[in-house]
């Protein structure tokens, strides 16, 4: 239970997280309003995103217009601050009673019994439950979570600016290259410790794209030579000035639906984002062109808090997002993620976005963003080998040093 105390200990800094942790200071179960109706709150970052945001509320509120004894309300926490922000409320006893995280802080939630077991909340069997993500949503026997969304990485690009997608780095980096130019570049990632959970999945495509791993299992293996290789890759393009350096995603983001940028990699959650914010752009798909076919992928299971009062009526929203025609609508919101079950999308859907195999045919090779071996301590090993990276590309040091205390750091942390 040494992650609760370390959890309980960042509660006391609460104020320094601002505004949105105050909000949800008081967002768990209330169960005692004169109409008999529990009201609970889910909180996920995805329901602040442009384009799902207000399709995943509305979603909500089918279950909330089919049910007369609970009630669910969104709260939307941004991105980069959502895993310490939900982990701090949590580990005070508080915080919203669903939560859609993502691996690391799931993993680091589990471990100090924040999550409520869900095996008596929720009869997984009932379900026809994608293996291959499910595997990682129990542990020791103990289910903790249900996938939310499963959702492969791989490289988005502007069809106008570039008709033919590369199919290995050397192409990429080309490509990248001869499209930078005026206003317009050619790639686009983040590269800045402000946003240290969307660098570690950015650079997690180029440690793996590259035949590198963040351990081998039983140890780290941050600084192992194909590390280096794929790192490398990712610098070179930094210092290649081939992406709008400083801009965060949003940015980055809005730029590509803009026409700005001509290559991202990202989840398939971004072709629904990418359409709401602009519904007339010409991108299509293309797995990652790396030497290695190993992709991260967002794994985002929602939980209950171990402290919600409404664990039973939790429950119930959960059971309630199994069902097929449920499943079928959250997918349709997602994008190109699968969801928790196993469901089968429409022609018209194939039609309307014909790229959706390319993420399909991704997820045997796809891998969470967590440190295997280690997953509960991929927060903290996540921070350091971020702080690091960073650290080389902004020329502060080179990368295999960096590489190196990053090892050396992090070994120091899991001992």
């Amino acid at each position: 239970m040494g992650n609760q105390r370390a959890y309980l200990g960042l509660a006391r800094a609460t104020c320094a997280l601002g505004l949105v942790a105050t909000l949800l200071t008081g967002c768990g179960s209330d169960g005692g309003s004169g109409d008999g109706v529990t009201k609970l709150t889910f909180a996920a970052s995805t329901f602040g995103d442009p384009g799902r945001g207000p399709l995943l509320t509305k979603w909500l509120d089918e279950f909330n217009q089919s049910q007369d004894k609970v009630q669910v309300s969104a709260a939307a926490v941004p991105y980069p601050t959502f895993g310490q922000t939900v982990l701090t409320q949590m580990g005070s006893g508080k915080g919203p009673d669903l939560v859609r995280f993502d691996m690391p802080e799931f993993e680091a939630a589990s471990d100090a019994g924040l999550v409520a077991p869900l095996d008596k909340l929720v009869d997984a069997s009932k379900y026809d439950l994608l293996k291959q993500p499910d595997q990682f949503m129990v542990h020791d026997g103990v289910r903790h979570g249900i996938i939310f969304e499963a959702s492969n990485y791989a490289m988005f690009y502007n069809a106008d600016l570039i008709p033919t997608p590369p199919t290995t780095y050397e192409q990429f980096a080309s490509t990248a290259k001869s499209l930078t130019k005026g206003d317009v570049f050619g790639l686009a990632f983040r590269q800045t410790e402000a946003e240290e959970a969307g660098v570690w999945q950015d650079i997690f495509n180029y440690v793996y794209g590259f035949g590198g791993a963040w351990s081998d299992g039983k140890n780290l293996t941050i600084n192992s030579p194909e590390n280096l290789k794929g790192l490398q890759a990712f610098k070179d393009l930094y210092d290649a000035n081939v992406i709008p350096r400083g801009a965060d995603a949003a940015t980055f983001r809005r730029m590509f639906a803009e026409g700005k940028v001509g290559m991202e990699l990202n989840n398939g959650g971004y072709v629904t984002a990418t359409r709401g914010q602009n519904a007339k752009l010409n991108f299509n798909v293309a797995p990652i062109p790396f030497p290695v076919r190993k992709q991260g992928a967002i794994l985002a299971p929602i939980v209950v808090n171990e402290a919600s009062e409404g664990k039973d009526e939790a429950g119930t929203f959960i059971k309630w997002a199994l069902e097929p025609q449920n499943q079928v609508k959250l997918q349709e919101i997602l994008g190109a993620s699968s969801v928790a079950t196993t469901t089968q999308r429409s022609p018209e859907t194939l039609k309307a976005t014909p790229f959706l195999p390319v993420f399909d045919g991704l997820t045997e090779t796809s891998l969470p963003q967590i440190v295997l071996g280690f997953e509960a301590k991929t927060p903290d090993i996540r921070k350091v080998v971020v702080q690091n990276v960073v650290a080389a590309l902004q020329g502060k040091t080179d990368l295999k040093s960096a590489l190196d205390r990053a090892q050396q750091q992090a070994t120091e942390l899991v001992r």
